[in-house]
């Protein structure tokens, strides 16, 4: 071939490219993979190249070439006909079928107030619809000619725009003023619901209204449609606005309710927790086919305050954009913030799989490697809690020490401050974003039972839990570096084995991240026994960089982006909830979801009649893993430590409180710049760095030190944890059981 024609094939090339791959804007980019629920790990994979380049197509860096760029075009194309940039009501129809703008609608969009958008520049979560006069009905939901399911592990366009789920993971289902049921789906979406009962509203859900949400990994199943009901929603089926006093103990509506007759007349089932604030009707599954809604009943207390805020109280346009943000960055909400936790965990790692195809076609269910199984695990007797039955035999009121039981939990840990430290002007707290997520991203784990080894030499990369005696680590003299040795005032630290901080005086069970760092800071150990699982992984991975990637895609919306200077995210950070109250609720769930997954880990009994010695019924999960608990709190409260250590050992300042993942220091200035060492814009290696990525600090608040020991006199406490107050100074008599 000739230069020329060489040079002409080339030109013909970028044009036919530029016709037939067209390319959004990189900011759009971005908001369509977020607004699917994907990861650029995910996108990365589906395309098979870098998750850095996805990034850095998103920024614009630089465009993806032949032949990804074809592939990759047709993703984007795929996710905006799922996933419309967000505009008036009647212009949000999705692909497939659904309702069409009317004159009332169209009236009631003009009239009503305009919605205050995110930060500028990110693309808002969906926003909030105004409540039309009247809706048309949706088509039918028969499936789009031509999709395709995609192969396990990998992610493509046919997903994302599967035509069962076109309308959104969930609706709120609400009366309105001319008295007709609507459902306000996720996108701003209206739906007419012809439904008369709460049998023929599950059928709709099932056959027309085109609401759940594609899996999370392959092996898994897709997530119920979730229907969130109102309180005029509760009015117009028959059932009660507010539960009385022996319902909401039961958690459950008595199984003579007209309702539930009405469900079982129908032949529709409801699980073991019956009908309460989290309620899932079903049918048993035919084959892949699963018949089950899931019911959020917010005025049953669905929606905890202390985790999603005033989403109780919000309109219905509103809540199905708070809770559709959270559902497709984390999951559709099965429950509370706890059990969605855990569910994420078994939703990216499902016990089972099929089997490759026998000679006859068929396949068989077959464990999935990397998951915990669908079997529960005994945990070892020194990580079972009290009352459980491995410890049956034990006397009545025996109290376990520290050599027959694991504990590991997070810091509550104050001391007196010293001379020099009163002289200084403030106390600034600290916090760790997302600690206990970052603690479990890369953690290896046990996935089986435990083995018992007497005398066994020590292995960092060995998950179980070891009897070792570590009180001889010095903390006066220690590891920071390699060949680096520093001198402490050991006075002045807590001891990083133990969660009130102090130093241990014999041998204690102990993680396997706890006795790394005691080797990490140079001093040897000798086990006595331990209990490893040499059946191990990485499980908790995928699950962190879930909720990381919907925790920081909500904070940049919020407009606190990751890759801002120090100065600058304490400004961003300043008042960053007020931004858009609907989108801080969402990152208080996600913030939520983490601690409460993890806390579900070792569920203990709720009532239900237990007694010390019996089994209880978290026990019959797989996911009951006292043992993978204990391991997370394990590395995040050394995480903490380590970065505490090095703050010392070149600054020669020390805490003065330290609660969870919340450190305070004295210092002259209000703010963590004036006490966190950063030398042109760096901070200290292995030290505290502010940002919003997990496992950086933020600050969490300025209180003077006159506060602090005023505060510690009146109480008569020269160690009262001051951190569990820094944030706004208020201390109540009940925070100190008076």
């Amino acid at each position: 071939m000739s230069d020329e024609e060489e040079l002409f094939s080339a030109v013909d090339a970028l044009l036919e490219q530029a016709v037939r791959d067209p390319l959004p804007e990189p900011a759009e980019r971005k908001r369509l993979r977020e607004a699917a629920g994907l990861t650029q790990d995910q996108v990365a994979g589906a395309l098979q190249t870098r998750r850095e380049a996805v990034g850095n197509w998103e920024a614009g860096r630089t465009e993806p070439r032949p032949p990804k760029r074809a592939a990759y075009a047709r993703l984007l194309e795929g996710l905006a006909a799922r996933f419309p940039a967000p505009g008036p009501i009647g212009n949000t129809s999705t692909a497939g079928a659904g309702p069409t703008a009317t004159p009332a609608r169209e009236a009631a969009a003009q009239t009503s107030a305009p919605h205050t958008a995110p930060a500028p520049h990110t693309a808002p979560a969906p926003a909030a619809a105004p409540r039309p006069a009247a809706t048309s009905r949706p088509a039918s939901t028969s499936r789009r000619p031509g999709a395709k399911t995609a192969a396990p592990g990998k992610t493509t366009a046919a997903v994302a725009v599967d035509p069962r789920f076109a309308h959104g993971p969930l609706a709120v289902i609400d009366v309105g003023a001319d008295r007709k049921v609507v459902a306000y789906c996720t996108g701003g979406l209206v739906l007419d619901v012809p439904a008369k009962s709460i049998p023929a509203l599950v059928d709709w859900t099932l056959q027309e209204a085109k609401l759940g949400q594609p899996k999370l990994s392959g092996p898994g199943k897709d997530a119920d449609p979730l229907l969130v009901l109102t309180e005029s929603a509760l009015e117009r089926y028959g059932l009660p606005t507010t539960l009385t006093e022996e319902e909401r103990l039961a958690g459950r509506l008595p199984e003579g309710h007209k309702v539930i007759k009405q469900l079982a007349r129908a032949e529709w089932k409801l699980t073991k927790r019956g009908f309460g604030p989290w309620a899932r009707i079903y049918r048993p599954a035919k084959g892949s086919e699963r018949a089950c809604v899931q019911l959020c009943i917010p005025s049953w207390h669905a929606l905890d305050s202390r985790h999603w805020g005033t989403a109780a109280q919000l309109p219905p346009a509103e809540l199905a954009r708070v809770l559709g943000a959270y559902a497709s960055r984390v999951m559709t909400p099965c429950g509370s913030t706890a059990v969605t936790g855990l569910e994420l965990m078994t939703a990216l790692h499902p016990p089972t799989r099929a089997s490759a195809p026998h000679a006859d076609g068929t396949r068989h269910s077959e464990h999935n490697p990397g998951s915990l199984g669908k079997d529960p695990v005994d945990p070892a007797p020194c990580e079972a809690p009290d009352g459980h039955p491995l410890l049956a035999d034990l006397p009545r009121f025996h109290i376990r020490g520290p050599g027959e039981k694991l504990l590991e939990e997070a810091y509550d840990w104050a001391r007196p401050m010293t001379d020099a430290e009163c002289t200084l002007r403030h106390l600034v707290g600290i916090d760790v974003n997302m600690a206990f997520a970052a603690g479990a991203n890369g953690l290896i784990v046990g996935l089986g039972a435990s083995t018992h080894v007497k005398a066994p030499v020590f292995d960092p990369k060995l998950p179980g839990s070891w009897l070792v005696d570590l009180s001889h680590v010095d903390l006066s003299r220690v590891k920071v570096g390699k060949d680096m040795w520093a001198d402490l005032d050991a006075g002045l630290l807590p001891s990083p084995f133990t969660p009130k901080g102090e130093r241990p005086d014999g041998p204690a069970w102990y993680a396997t991240p706890t006795v790394a760092y005691a080797v990490e800071l140079g001093y040897d150990v000798a086990p006595i026994e331990a209990y490893v699982r040499y059946d191990n992984g990485r499980y908790l991975d995928a699950w962190y960089q879930r909720l990381r990637d919907a925790y920081l895609a909500t904070m940049a919306d919020l407009g606190v982006d990751a890759d801002l200077a120090p100065a600058d995210f304490l400004a961003a950070m300043d008042g960053y909830q007020e931004r858009d109250p609907q989108l801080a609720i969402v990152v208080s769930a996600i913030k939520a979801t983490v601690k409460g997954g993890l806390g579900k880990l070792r569920e203990r009994p709720r009532g239900e009649g237990w007694r010390p010695g019996e089994p209880w019924r978290a026990l019959a999960r797989p996911t009951w893993r006292p043992d993978i608990r204990a391991a997370v709190i394990s590395r995040t409260r050394i995480n903490l430590h380590r970065k505490i250590v090095k703050h010392a050992a070149f600054t020669g300042q020390y805490p003065v409180a330290i609660l969870s993942d919340c450190v305070v220091y004295a210092a002259n200035g209000e703010s963590p710049l004036d006490f966190l060492p950063y030398r042109d814009g760096k901070p200290l290696p292995g030290g505290f760095k502010l940002g919003i990525n997990p496992g950086l600090v933020k600050h969490e608040g300025t209180q003077t030190v006159l506060w602090g020991e005023g505060v510690r006199e009146q109480f008569d406490a020269p160690d009262l944890n001051l951190a569990r107050y820094i944030k706004d100074g208020t201390v109540t008599d009940a925070d100190n059981g008076e």
